[in-house]
Parts: structure tokens; sequence; C-alpha cells
């Protein structure tokens, strides 16, 4: 069940029609995407890297770049600590790059899912100082490491932390918010409440390359500043860097699920043009064994095609092995490398598949439909595809999941949400069940005893505020067009408002009462579907459906009674539809085609 809905913001898309010299059509969608006014569209349309915010604006961000430099300067030796998902991966290459390229001494760990979990443990505390580590900067980790910090305080080594995840809070009786910051030199979290960075939803491969980017700005700013020893040609080095290094921050802004508005939409629209002719000869080599026609390169491809090869290294084996794809010397290494991943990626395909088959099993035998938050139990399945797993039944069922496996020492898993519920901060209140959690508002990670899993699926749910209507799946509609509206103009002009992703969606369209009158199955086992549609004016139109089409006539026979789906398919019978649709145009050996692509029918 879903329901549908109509966005209808306000603005005079007239105005913006003729100032911009853009349909209304597109007007409206740059509204619902909260775009206030013509400006703002036009910058949208067209930002570029110079319009991206200043890095300085983030709280510590001069004292943690000047820090990082004296340390660089003084040859002190330097490690950067990141996570094993594909935002942490490329952190930790970007600020490895950034400090090798300007001199300094580093080196870089990046945690062990299993043996180490995430983010900074005192056992690479350890690790570090035994290794002489003088300096420790992290990436996508850290904000929640007090006691993990104190340690490295502890053993005279200075740690700056560099992070974008929700910071930890206490709360007192009157419901009052202290967050609990760690005591490292310099703290650079957009989320902090004392930072006045003017967009929050950057992730850390982003804060990352704000930090290089604050470092080169200091370094030609001149060196009277105490780190004199940073020669002139390691800082030409690093400034010539600085687009290979946006092509990693784009990569771990669409992986890490970063909504693609603000500056992070210029970063990936920006990213995507430099990755398709990059000089980094590991993206080229995992773009080349995944058969990816870069000049094509879309968000799409970053988010479900090359991110997950880099993540199964961190899921099924170590990350550090999809840190060396991105450091290869050679294009042959690179090759191994990227086919190793991409091999890794497949099982972890596999695996997953398995996975999904099991929790579905279990919501059925476990009677989860009457519980709000469900936690599901799944020891046999590898650990880290448990957040896969959640984010799939998160999207068959729209209800807030945590799905659980057994670990080394106690049981280990991740969450996925819905709009009404924030996992974090639920996970928050329960914290004494738990060892160790972290995450935002739509996904977490957590580890606790297996004693306590039935008593954190009760407290979750005892104190769950949501209602039956946070559990029906919204499907919103950007504008009601009618199919004969659609030209091939309007589609081309829709290609300007990419890339699409998070916060970004395609355009969503809806037409009521479209006439269906024939369909054709395509695909393995015909398990597609082109629609023939007639419209109000008589014309007729090609919808095409990556949905099983046995769904759509049930859905007739439903609607219109049993047979009805059967009498359609033979071609005796025609139906009133209502549909949502998307537009987009389908280019094949030189010619260029409107298409229809079915969403929603109701």
């Amino acid at each position: 069940m879903e329901k549908w809905f109509v966005q209808t913001k306000k603005a005079d898309f007239e105005s913006w029609s003729a100032e911009l010299g853009i349909d209304v059509v597109t007007a409206r969608i740059l509204r619902n995407r909260d775009i206030m006014t013509a400006e703002e569209a036009k910058c949208f349309l067209g930002g570029s890297v110079n319009e991206m915010h200043d890095p300085f604006l983030l709280k510590d961000m001069d004292k943690g770049a000047r820090l990082l430099l004296k340390a660089i300067s003084d040859k002190k030796s330097i490690r950067v600590i990141g996570d094993y998902d594909v935002d942490g991966v490329t952190s930790s290459y970007i600020l490895t790059k950034g400090i090798k390229l300007l001199g300094g001494n580093v080196s870089t760990a990046i945690p062990h899912r299993i043996h180490d979990g995430y983010g900074l443990s005192e056992s690479l505390v350890d690790d570090a100082k035994a290794d002489g580590v003088e300096f420790i900067i992290t990436c996508d980790n850290g904000i929640s490491a007090v006691a993990q910090i104190d340690h490295a305080n502890e053993l005279g080594i200075d740690v700056v932390v560099t992070d974008h995840h929700e910071v930890p809070f206490e709360e007192d009786e009157n419901g009052n918010r202290t967050q609990i910051l760690p005591k490292a030199l310099a703290v650079i979290n957009p989320k902090r409440l004392d930072c006045e960075y003017p967009f929050k939803g950057i992730c850390g491969a982003m804060v990352a390359y704000k930090v290089i980017q604050a470092c080169l700005a200091l370094c030609e700013k001149g060196s009277a500043d105490g780190f004199d020893g940073i020669e002139d040609g390691c800082v030409k080095a690093l400034k010539a860097s600085m687009n290979e290094l946006l092509e990693f921050a784009a990569l771990g802004t669409v992986c890490d699920v970063m909504e693609l508005k603000d500056e992070n939409r210029i970063a990936v629209k920006e990213g995507l043009k430099l990755m398709s002719h990059s000089e980094n000869v590991g993206i080229n080599a995992i773009i080349e064994v995944n058969s990816i026609d870069a000049s094509k390169l879309s968000a799409y491809h970053l988010g479900f095609v090359i991110g997950p090869c880099i993540n199964a290294s961190g899921r099924l084996d170590t990350a550090l092995r999809a840190f060396e794809l991105l450091n290869a010397p050679s294009k042959a290494e690179a090759l191994t490398i990227a086919t190793e991943l991409k091999g890794l990626n497949d099982s972890r395909k596999n695996l997953t598949n398995e996975g999904i088959e099991e929790a579905v099993k279990y919501v059925e035998n476990h009677d989860l439909l009457n519980k709000k938050v469900w936690i599901i139990y799944l020891p046999d399945v590898h650990e880290s595809i448990a957040g896969i797993i959640a984010g799939k039944i998160r999207e068959k069922y729209n209800h807030p999941v945590f799905v659980l496996t057994k670990g080394e020492e106690g049981a280990k898993g991740s969450g996925r949400s819905i709009e009404a519920y924030h996992m974090q901060e639920s996970l928050m209140a329960a914290s004494e069940l738990l060892e160790k959690f972290g995450g935002h508002a739509m996904a977490a990670g957590l580890s606790l005893k297996e004693e306590n899993i039935e008593k954190l699926d009760a407290f979750l749910n005892e104190h769950a505020v949501l209602s039956d209507d946070d559990f029906v799946a919204k499907v919103t509609i950007d504008v009601p067009m009618p199919v004969d509206y659609a030209t091939m103009k309007l589609a081309k002009e829709l290609e300007k408002l990419e890339p699409f992703g998070t916060g970004n969606p395609h355009p969503l369209f809806a037409m009521k009462d479209l006439e269906f009158v024939s369909m054709k199955r395509f695909g393995s086992e015909g398990k597609y579907a082109r629609y023939t549609v007639k419209t109000p004016n008589g014309k007729t139109a090609e919808l095409t459906s990556f949905a099983h089409p046995d769904d759509f006539l049930a859905f007739l026979d439903e609607k219109y009674g049993a047979g009805s789906g059967e009498a359609f398919e033979k071609g005796g019978a025609s139906f009133k539809v209502s549909v949502c649709y998307g537009l987009d145009i389908n280019r094949f050996r030189g010619s260029e085609n409107l298409q229809f692509m079915l969403k929603n029918f109701c």
C-alpha cells in the first residue's frame, strides 16, 4: 500500500521560466528541490566549484589545518585512521594523498570490520604508538571515540578529528541536550552545535577534502605561520591534484547517500566530469572491469557499481585492498585489484540475496507486522551485509529495521529507518543495553550481548512513537503532467537537473485515467514489459516498466475483476489506470527517442 502526494510548493513559475529560459515544469521541479529564488535556481543549474562553501567556516578548521601543517613541517610521523566503507576509504585517500604531496611522513590505518570494528579503537591507538606515530588524524570517524582519544592523549599522541556523524549527547531531565566532544586538539565536524557551517549534510570525504583545501589555502597565504618546512614545489603539486581529490569527495558523497543538494550537488556534478577522464589508474580500472562507458558516467554508476566493488573489500576482506586500488602505481596492478574487488562484490551479491530470503522468512515466521520497530536476528549471516539486508527489508515493508548477526563477542548489526523514526536517537535512549553504537537518523550500526536482544526489542517498541500512517510508503509527485505534454526539448532540459540521487530524485510525473490498450513482455523470462497507452487526445505512447508485469496484471484483476489481466495481455480489453512516470531519452546508435518509465500505478 502507498499514498501519492503532489508537491505544492509555491513560486512565480512563469517569472522563473522567463528569466531562466526554462519550462514551467522544470521551474516547479526546482522549487520542489527547496530552491527558493530564481537566483538559487540559476546556481543549481550551473553552479561551479568556486561556489562551494569556504572550508574555514567549519568549526576548528583553522586550528586543525594549522596543527596538521605544523606536524608535516616538523616531519612528525602522522597516521590517517579511516573507516572500512567507501566514505572511509575515499576520505583516507584524500587525507593521505594531500599530506604526502605536502611532504608529510604519513601512513594509513583502516580498521578491519570484524577484528577491529568501526572507527578508532584503543588497539589502533596502541599500534600507532608502537609504530612511533606522533599525530593521528581521523576521517569519517572519531566523533564518538571519547575514551580512545583520552587513551591517545595519555600516550602523548596528538589527535585531530575529522568526521560528519552525529555528535553523542547527554540529555537532562528537562530534555536539554549537551553534546559530548572528544578531547582532541581539534574536532572538525559540521554536526557540532557550535559549528556555523552553512550546509551540514556533507560526508566524511567532503570534510577531508575541505581539510586539504584549507591546508592549501594556508600554504598559499604565506610561510610565517610556523610551517616553513613545506616546500613551494609540494604546494604546487597539491594544487595540481585538487581535481583528483574532488573525484573521491564526489564518490564518497554518493556512496554515503548524502543529499545531492547545495555543494554536494556541485561536487558530484564536477566530480563525475573529472572522473570520466580520471588520471587515477585505480578508478579507471574499476570502470573498465565493470564495462562502464566512462563518457556516460553517472551517480548511478558511483552508487550501484563502483561503490559496491570498493565496499566489498571492507565487507568480505580488508578495506586496505580498496585503498591499495586507489594508490595503484600501474594499470596492470590496478586491473588485478579491480578484478579481485569485482569478484568479491559478485560473491557479496550472492550472500546478500540469500540473506534477504532468510530475513523475509524471519518476518513471516515471527509476526513482525504487529510490531513498530523490527529486530531480525540472523546469526549465520555475514555481519558485513547486515546493513544491505536491513535496507532491502525496509524498502519492502517500510518499517524501521535492525538486522543483527552473531559476532565474535556477541551480536552485531545495522539498521535502516523510515522518515518518522530517528534511529541514532532511539539507540542513544537504549544505550545501557548496547556495547557500541553510532549513526544518524536513517541508518545506524550497533553491537550488544546476545542476551540483550530481546530487551532491546522490547525497549525500542515500547518507546517508538509511530502511527500506522508512518508505515505507509509515500510517493511524492513533482508535477501532474499529461503524457502529451512531454517533448524532447523538455526531456533534454530535465537532464540539466542531473546528477539525480538522494535529495534530488529523478523527476516524477503523474496522470490520471490513462488508457492502457496493450502490452508486450521483454527481458529474460518476460520479466519486464512495455505498455501501449492512448491519451485523451487520441495519441499513443509507450511506457516501459522494469517491474514484473504479473504484478500489473494482478492489479487489473483486483481493480476490474478476475480475468481482466489475462484479457488485457491477450489484447481483448483496455483499462484506464492512473500512473506515475519518469521521462528519459533513449539513445541508441545515434538515434534519440523519448522514453516514458512507468513507476507506480493505481
